[in-house]
Formats: structure tokens, C-alpha cells, sequence
């Protein structure tokens, strides 16, 4: 059977041929993309999280793979109905999250390896959820690069995406691109699986499950159509024209201040040149001009447009009609806004994004050996960090208008607290750290979350703020920082900080940054990971017995082997801990005694 690499190389090249995939099924049958699979999801905590039966990563072994496999080649596996739960939503809703059971998991990664080289090559660049190598930084890149010269925002919301996905549609358009019978029943049979709720079996008649692996590639390409509609036909359609038409009374006015500085009237130029500031130099509404642009991230799509609010409201007619008579989705009237780009400011992946317009700004030009000066600012997008972000920390961590402690942290050591805070403040400044006013804001939350902390800290020391201060604030390199540092016998000390770092805008934003997984958990002689080379060397790491069943006994994380005020460590935790690994390959004798609470230490 050829590798992975080979086919995902051919895969690839039929997308960019326009040639539908064939005999896909066939390579389900390899137990190499199983093993490579479970490397690569076996750390999500949803791992070891039940579906609506007890399996989950725990007890994982080669005999599973071959269950399954089995049961794919007689055409008989069933997708097991998700168990159905309720997560929270920044707006105070809740999002139903479809939790699928582990085989289910395993086998849906490895469809997602085999299809998602053919159909990258078939996608819009201009989609970037749920896609290697993008992100929102990269729409958000793309947006604040290109659309300069916006006049009108249009707000894309689509009522209930996801849940609404129509099955036949999707069907159509996988058979379309896939012409393997078995592949596409395998595929009907996930998206009919069902789900469960409070123990009660539902049917699924349209969607696609939620909080299944494949799920965002399967919206991806039902979401596809929409980007194709608008590159091919759409933008085509409102584009037209190579530049604005010039203004004419800017115009008059450079050649009222041209006369002027000829007769070497120089309080007459100024003066000239002042009014003529407070024009725009071309038309900001020629009809003779037009320019769409569009961008997608998951079901949330804005559109910008140069042109008349007419023609902009025009737009948003098409796009609920096309939604509506080809992908059987609703386009939200009342949420899909046109707002306009200098006055008002579009939400987009929780930002807000605007039109710049400023007088004084100028920046220099070099032509024909002259430089020119221009206004630079004018026209270009700027993004924002929203004020209801400050709001947001500010309500979660005060109380009666005043910033109070964390009374869940008071349990933790404070090593783990100043991590907590940290990785708040550290990870919001990360998504907003495109926009031009990150710093004025993140100094705000900055501000609520040292006092957070320091308070949480005074509470579990039993003592003064200042005493805090004193203890644990320093200053590295001109910076003021909250540092602890615990000192470790024969080991490097561990170092937790707060703050430390500067809060200045990257235009560039984390859009180069690779989050996928890369071969650095990989070993280059077998290109396995590290756990599936465990799991295949066949002894138990507790005992060494190799006349046993393997099988890998996995934990939620290792922080609850260090949990304040839990009993001591047992010999397999303490291994566990040592390694710094959240698995442990052990045979069948050692894993049910360690789930019964009988093992007593390692036996070499």
C-alpha cells in the first residue's frame, strides 16, 4: 500500500487538475494512518472525555485498530450517536457540543488526513477557518492589506450555520468531488449518526456534529460553494474601473497653490494647501468605479465595498438568495449590518475594523528622483481592540465595582497562580496585538489583573499587598515584573512571571506563527511519535513483561498527580511525573490493577 506522503502528493494533484478522487476506502485498511492518528490526538484533553459510551483513550491498543478496520472492510461499522452537552458562550448563550467516542474520533482524524490534501488545493484563498497554516490573524491580514479605500462594510451572519447544514446538498457536493460509494455511505452514516441528550436518542436531519474531528472540514467544504459564488461571480460583477476619477475641486485647488508658489506668494500656498487637506483627492462615490472584497473565517463572512449604499444593499439581496436556493441557509437580516467604514466600525473575529481618516499624517514618497509627500493614513483599515473587552476582565475579576482575589486559585501554589495570570494577559495580548490601540487597552486589563493576582496572593499568604510587592516585584531590563522562582536540587529553578513584556502592535499579527502539529514530536528514523513508538515496542513500561497485551494507560493531565492536599503518588504516577508524559504504556495485568487501586510499585 503506498505511503502517506505518495498519496497525499496525488490527492493533491488531481485538486489542482479538477479530477474527483477515486478508491479512497481502500486506504482506510492501513493500520500505519491509525497509529499516526492516534499521535497526534491522544494529548487533547477531549481524549480521555466519554462520549456516550465508557471508551475513551484509555486502554489504547492495537486490537482497536484492527476492530475497526475490520469492520470497515464488511462495510459494518457504525458511527456511534455523540453525546450532546451544553458549553457557554461569550454573549451568555450556550453552544451545543457534540462529544463522539473514541474509535469514532480515531477513524474520523484518519478521513480527515486522507481528504483534507485533496480538498486544500480546491478551497478559496480567501476561507481561512479551520485551515493548516491560517488563522484569524491571516483574514485579519488580509482584510487590514488589501481592502484600503472601503467605503461600506457588510457584516455576514448566517442564523444557526452549522447546525443547519443541509445533508443532501453536502452529499451532492462530496460525490461531486469523491467518486467512491463506500467512502461517501461511510460519510451519510456520520452526519445521520444521531446524538444523545440527557439519555434520550435524537435523530440528526441536517448539520454537521459538532465537536467531531471532520466536522470542520465537512463545513468547509459545504462552505466552499458560498466562496466559489462570490469569487467567480460576485465580486466579477461589482468590480469595474482602474481608478477613481480625480477630484475636481482637489484638483482646482493644486492649481490654484501651483500658481501661487509661482508668484512666490508662500502665506497664499499654505493657506491653499491647508484647505485642500480637508479634501479627498479622488472621488470617494464614482460610478464609474466599483471594488468588492470578501472574506470567510467558519460561518462568519464580511464583505467590503467601494461603491454606492444602493449597490451595497444589493449585495446583501444576492447573498441571502443564493444561501437561501443553493445551500439551504438563512442570511440573518437583522444581524447582517452595513455599516459605514470611516463613521461606524464592523465586528469581525472580535475586533473592530474601520476606515482610517487623518489630516495631519504624511509620509514621504520617492518618484523621478523628488520626494512627494502624501497622506498615508487616509483610507487605510484600521483595527481596534473593542472597549467591551476591558469591561469584560473588569466584571470577571471585581465584584461591587472593585477588583477582588480568585477564591478558587487559593488551593493552587503560587507558581501555578502567577501561570494563570499570565497566560490570561499573555494570550489576550497575542490575539489583539494587530491593532493600533493595543497598548492603551492592555495596560487597562494589565492593571485589573496584577491586582487580581497580588490579592490572591496576599489572601493565601495571609498577609499585606505591599508584602507581595515586596517579595515578589523586580525590575529586568528597565521593566517592572511580578517574578517568583522556586529553586530545584540538581535541576534548573522553575521561573514564573507576570507582565515583562512590552504591549507594542505586530502588524504582522501571529499570522506566521505554525500551530499545527510539526516533526518536532516525531522521531526522524520511523517518523512515528513518541507514544505510538511506545505502544508498538510491546512492553510494559511498569513491569517489562512482553508476553502480555499492551495497552497505553492515559491521564487528563498531569497536573492532577500534583493536586494540593491529594493522597501520595502512587510508583506509576510518580514514573508518569518523571517524564513529564500524561501516558504510560503498560500490559493488561498492570492497567486493570492501576484502575482498581491494587498496584503495589514496579516490579522489574
Amino acid at each position: 500500500m503506498q505511503n502517506a506522503d505518495t498519496i497525499r502528493a496525488i490527492y493533491q494533484k488531481r485538486a489542482s487538475r479538477g479530477l474527483p478522487l477515486e478508491r479512497v476506502y481502500r486506504h482506510l485498511f492501513d493500520p500505519e494512518r491509525y497509529l499516526t492518528a492516534y499521535g497526534k490526538i491522544y494529548r487533547n484533553d477531549g481524549a480521555t472525555t466519554k462520549g456516550t459510551t465508557a471508551e475513551t483513550v484509555d486502554g489504547m491498543n492495537l486490537q482497536r485498530i484492527h476492530n475497526i478496520i475490520g469492520f470497515l472492510k464488511w462495510e459494518r461499522y457504525t458511527w456511534t450517536p455523540v453525546r450532546r452537552t451544553e458549553i457557554p458562550k461569550a454573549n451568555g448563550k450556550t453552544r451545543p457540543l457534540g462529544i463522539p467516542t473514541w474509535s469514532d474520533k480515531l477513524l474520523q482524524e484518519v478521513m480527515r488526513t486522507l481528504l483534507e490534501p485533496y480538498y486544500e488545493q480546491k478551497f478559496s484563498n480567501l476561507s481561512h477557518g479551520f485551515r493548516p497554516h491560517r488563522s484569524c490573524h491571516t483574514a485579519l491580514k488580509e482584510i487590514q492589506k488589501k481592502w484600503t479605500g472601503t467605503v461600506w462594510f457588510i457584516e455576514g451572519d448566517i442564523k444557526g450555520c452549522f447546525d443547519n447544514i443541509d445533508h443532501p446538498v453536502l452529499l451532492e457536493i462530496i460525490k461531486r468531488d469523491i467518486h467512491d460509494g463506500r467512502l461517501v455511505k461511510l460519510i451519510e452514516g456520520l452526519l445521520k449518526a444521531g446524538y444523545m441528550e440527557d439519555w434520550k436518542y435524537y435523530d440528526t436531519f441536517s448539520g454537521t456534529p459538532q465537536g467531531g474531528i471532520i466536522s470542520p472540514l465537512l463545513a468547509n467544504v459545504y462552505l466552499n460553494e458560498f466562496d466559489r459564488f462570490m469569487e467567480d461571480t460576485l465580486i466579477p460583477m461589482h468590480t469595474k474601473g482602474d481608478r477613481r476619477t480625480t477630484n475636481p475641486v482637489y484638483a482646482k485647488l493644486t492649481h490654484s497653490i501651483a500658481t501661487a508658489s509661482a508668484l512666490n506668494n508662500l502665506d497664499e500656498v499654505h493657506r491653499l494647501r491647508l484647505e485642500r487637506r480637508k479634501l479627498m483627492s479622488k472621488l470617494p462615490i464614482d460610478p464609474d468605479y466599483c471594488r468588492l472584497r470578501y472574506v470567510r473565517y467558519a460561518d462568519d463572512f464580511l464583505l467590503g465595498f467601494v461603491g454606492p449604499k444602493k449597490e451595497a444593499e444589493e449585495i446583501r439581496n444576492k447573498l441571502g438568495e443564493y444561501l437561501s436556493q443553493q445551500l439551504k441557509l438563512t442570511l440573518s437580516a437583522e444581524k447582517t449590518l452595513i455599516t459605514h467604514a470611516s463613521d461606524d466600525k464592523a465586528k469581525f473575529l472580535g475586533h473592530e475594523i474601520t476606515v482610517a481618516r487623518t489630516e495631519s499624517r504624511h509620509s514621504i514618497s520617492h518618484r523621478n528622483g523628488k520626494d512627494f509627500k502624501f497622506r498615508s493614513a487616509n483610507g487605510r483599515i484600521a483595527l481596534l481592540m473593542p472597549t467591551k473587552v476591558v469591561h469584560r476582565y473588569r466584571d470577571r475579576f471585581s465584584k461591587g465595582g472593585k477588583v477582588i482575589h480568585r477564591t478558587e486559585l487559593l488551593a493552587e501554589t503560587e507558581y501555578t497562580i502567577f501561570q494563570r495570570y499570565q497566560s490570561v494577559l499573555k494570550g489576550l495580548y497575542n490575539f489583539y496585538c494587530m491593532t493600533t490601540n493595543v497598548s492603551r487597552r492592555m495596560t487597562g486589563i494589565k492593571w485589573i489583573l496584577e491586582t487580581s493576582l497580588t490579592k490572591t496572593l496576599a489572601s493565601k499568604l495571609k498577609c499585606r499587598i505591599s508584602k507581595i510587592y515586596a517579595k515578589y516585584q523586580v525590575i529586568i531590563l528597565e521593566r517592572k515584573m511580578l517574578r517568583i522562582v522556586i529553586s530545584r536540587i540538581d535541576k534548573e529553578p522553575l521561573v514564573a512571571i507576570f507582565g515583562g513584556f512590552p504591549f507594542e502592535r505586530k502588524s504582522e499579527g501571529m499570522a506566521g506563527v505554525d500551530n499545527t502539529f510539526g516533526q518536532a514530536w516525531n522521531y526522524p528514523a520511523t517518523n512515528r511519535s513518541e507514544a505510538v513508538q511506545r505502544l508498538m515496542a510491546g512492553r510494559c513500561e511498569l513491569c517489562e513483561r512482553t508476553d502480555l497485551p499492551i495497552a497505553a494507560h492515559h491521564i487528563r493531565k498531569l497536573a492532577n498527580i500534583d493536586r494540593p492536599g491529594r493522597r501520595p503518588k502512587e510508583d506509576w504516577e510518580k514514573l508518569m511525573a518523571a517524564r513529564k508524559r500524561k501516558s504510560l504504556v503498560v500490559c493488561t495485568d498492570c492497567h486493570t490493577k492501576i484502575h482498581a487501586g491494587k498496584h503495589d510499585g514496579r516490579k522489574l
